[in-house]
């Protein structure tokens, strides 16, 4: 089941997928997808009700695609997750999972704008997959536990200021909080579709040259282990959500290469949760 939301800024209206591809609007049902629509979703039923014709279609053909979360109420970030990625950064492997949160109005639409921030040089991409909560979690105790808690997947874009993150104080959440720097979607796919998390590739271009080709299943720490670690530390509620790390090919690994300025185009995709196109503009 694929879910997003489509519209101008602040005027979304939730849609869901067919598997025909067909778009049919789920305004009836729920103003909006968030925490309290995750919290009773039912793939299965959900599909009985589009095969069976109780939902009406709609276009969406060029027409902007939202978020498929409204404002999360956090979005929990883990670095390092990936072993190229951490030997690329001349970091160690982390004995455990390294964990930042990134304030929800960073969440824009996968194709919207993206701005460099005032005073920042070393702007940075990292695509990565997102897990969208959809239950209240808190002290999870097993993988099975964390798996009932997942509403569903997200192609994500971790967009970063290495100079803010590393050279104004070493505080990771500086480089990660400017407006724009959480692209995610197109889709909130439910899990009964995506499957095994650990075997989606990553895949993200700057101007058509491909810099990251990577798939989660190198991650250091699964999604599963991810969302029960988490649970022990903060309470996840419907809607939040954590993104799972990047691998290798960022900038910050590759030493004179070009980091991202107003007019570059970054484009990225996760297997089976869809494509991201953005145009870098400057605060």
């Amino acid at each position: 089941m694929k879910l997003l939301r489509v519209g101008p800024l602040g005027a979304e209206r939730p849609v869901v997928l067919g598997q025909d591809g067909a778009a049919y609007d789920l305004s009836g049902r729920t103003a909006d997808l968030d925490g309290a629509f995750l919290a009773g979703l039912d793939p299965a039923e959900l599909g009985r009700a589009v095969a069976a014709g109780d939902l009406p279609p709609v276009v969406i053909e060029g027409q902007r695609i939202g978020a498929p979360v409204p404002r999360p109420g956090k979005v929990v970030g883990i670095g390092l997750n990936y072993r190229d990625h951490a030997a690329e950064a001349g970091a160690q492997l982390p004995a455990e999972p390294v964990i930042f949160l990134k304030p929800s109005y960073t969440v824009v639409g996968p194709d919207d704008e993206v701005l460099v921030p005032r005073g920042g040089e070393k702007t940075d991409y990292e695509v990565e997959l997102a897990v969208v909560i959809g239950r209240t979690a808190r002290y999870l105790e097993s993988h099975e536990a964390a798996a009932a808690v997942i509403a569903g997947y997200a192609a994500v874009n971790d967009v970063t200021e290495r100079a803010f993150q590393f050279d104004r104080g070493g505080q990771w959440d500086k480089g990660k909080s400017a407006e724009t720097f959480t692209p995610l979607g197109p889709w909130l796919v439910t899990p009964d579709e995506v499957g095994d998390p650990q075997r989606l590739s990553l895949k993200l271009w700057v101007n058509g040259e491909l810099r990251q080709d990577g798939s989660t299943e190198k991650m250091i720490f699964p999604v599963l282990e991810l969302v029960r670690y988490v649970s022990h530390f903060m309470v996840l509620e419907p809607g939040d959500v954590i993104i799972t790390g990047t691998p290798a090919g960022v900038t910050l690994g590759h030493p004179g290469a070009a980091f991202l300025r107003p007019s570059d185009v970054v484009e990225l995709e996760v297997q089976g949760l869809g494509r991201q196109r953005q145009v870098l503009g400057e605060a």
